[in-house]
């Protein structure tokens, strides 16, 4: 093997593993490869673009909203041809600029085909076979197919789609069924819905985002059903093709009855499970755990001192700011072994971009309740403090949950316009351990601005504290 198959450093994805390489890599030698789009998930698939479908639709969602303050909005219909060219034609140069740079630089490789291990230094990356000192793995994850009849018949391979290409589809489809009921089936049911689509969720669920606070879930669920046709606790059968040619979902419910749900457009919104499958983890002696996931230390390495990870790869959440974090950890315990920096994963924050919208960090009830964790609780009602009021939103709140010993936050859930934003002071609170008595009392609150509804839950909380 000549030097030239040697590097000091290899990155399997391109995603949150290109951003550990900075000017402190000058002198190392180093191999970033993909066989995807350059860039991640994130990026080309993902948290991006989907989100940049959402206002959009937020746009064309708000007839109902004007109407509570006494405003006559008409929504017209939507160019879907052009709300997706303008979107990827920001991402997509983004993607082959990102591509270039790295190609460009004297000390990296780039190699676009797949990788898998052939021993604990070794990878073979095409028809190429490479060695590094040290190898991060930051492959990602991918869309779950579940065992479906049909599913993957490529009669009507064009026809069913993942989160990774209904955003690139030519046309708005009249009816589109979504399999699943998680953030992913979420987002893009208020995208579909709201630029004009028929949409169908079936979900084997009873309710919609499971893993949400309860009160939130049901919440979410019954909102939802205003706009979107929900088929809850609904087993898939198959999907099938009629004798006009059109596409059918068949399912089952709880009784055995079976049910036929016809779609132009199907989306598998099952689920995402982690790429290590892909890689031949076995031939490098890199662990991974009963779902797929690679088992990683507090410093982001693995079973084999010399292999790290990072991001969905790791981490069951597949939340970007987390593969983001993770990176940082890794990059920092590359350049420094002898002195490393260990990940904080003890407050991990989310957001479902929906309509309505949903943010969460920290423990759910229904998780206290199991663990027998000693809490008490409190909800806020957008409505009970003053720019709620001027919105006329009598739907949404936020539901905090607190440690009476500690007088601390356990968790904190909130569903309505700008959740992700007004989560950030929970986010806080609990990273830095603050008092739910501190947060409350201890600065100032805009007025009357939207954040009043955390003070209030806060203050609310502190209440039901004194009580306990």
């Amino acid at each position: 093997m000549t030097s030239e198959d040697s590097f000091d450093i290899a990155i399997i994805g391109s995603g949150s593993g290109n951003t550990i390489l900075g000017k402190e890599y000058a002198d190392k030698k180093v191999a970033i490869i993909d066989s995807g789009t350059f860039g991640g998930t994130c990026l080309n698939y993902g948290c991006i673009p989907s989100k940049m479908f959402v206002i959009p639709a937020d746009f064309a969602s708000s007839v109902g909203d004007a109407a509570r303050v006494d405003v006559d909005l008409e929504f017209a219909g939507a160019d879907f041809r052009s709300i997706r060219d303008r979107i990827f034609s920001r991402i997509d140069p983004i993607s082959r600029s990102g591509l270039r740079f790295r190609q460009g630089l004297d000390n990296t490789t780039v190699f676009t085909e797949e990788a898998r291990f052939t021993g604990p230094h070794t990878l073979q990356v095409g028809d190429r076979e490479i060695t590094a000192d040290q190898i991060v793995l930051a492959a990602g994850s991918r869309p779950r197919v579940p065992d479906l009849l049909g599913i993957d018949d490529p009669r009507w391979s064009d026809r069913i789609h993942t989160s990774n290409t209904i955003m690139r589809i030519e046309e708005l489809p009249e009816r589109l069924v979504i399999l699943g009921g998680g953030v992913i089936a979420a987002e893009f049911a208020h995208v579909f819905s709201a630029l004009g689509s028929k949409v169908t969720i079936i979900n084997r669920s009873g309710r919609m985002l499971r893993r949400e606070d309860i009160d939130v879930s049901k919440h979410f669920t019954e909102e939802l059903a205003w706009r979107v046709s929900l088929r809850m606790s609904e087993d898939l059968v198959a999907i099938e093709e009629d004798a006009g040619g059109h596409l059918t979902v068949v399912t089952v419910d709880p009784y055995g009855v079976d049910y036929m749900y016809p779609a132009d457009i199907v989306l598998n919104a099952t689920g995402r499970i982690p790429n290590s499958d892909r890689l031949g983890l076995d031939a490098a002696g890199v662990a991974v755990d009963e779902d797929g996931f690679v088992a990683v230390d507090e410093y982001q390495r693995t079973s084999a001192p010399h292999i790290w990870a990072l991001g969905d790869i790791c981490f069951p959440g597949f939340l970007k700011h987390v593969a983001n974090a993770e990176a940082r950890v890794v990059r920092h315990n590359l350049l420094h072994p002898e002195n490393p920096v260990a990940a904080d994963h003890r407050v991990v924050p989310h957001a479902v971009f929906s309509s309505p919208q949903i943010a969460a960090v920290g423990a759910t009830e229904q998780e206290l309740r199991q663990s027998e964790t000693p809490y008490v609780s409190f909800t806020q009602q957008y409505a009970d403090v003053a720019y709620g009021w001027a919105m006329e939103d009598s739907a949404h709140f936020v539901k905090l949950l607190g440690d009476p010993a500690t007088r601390t936050l356990l968790g904190a859930h909130i569903i309505g316009p700008q959740a992700s934003t007004l989560i950030q002071v929970a986010i806080s609170a609990m990273t830095f351990g603050q008092t739910v008595d501190a947060v409350a009392r201890g600065q100032y609150w805009i007025h009357p601005a939207l954040p009043e509804v955390v003070e209030n839950a806060l203050l609310g909380l502190a209440g039901e504290m004194d009580k306990a």
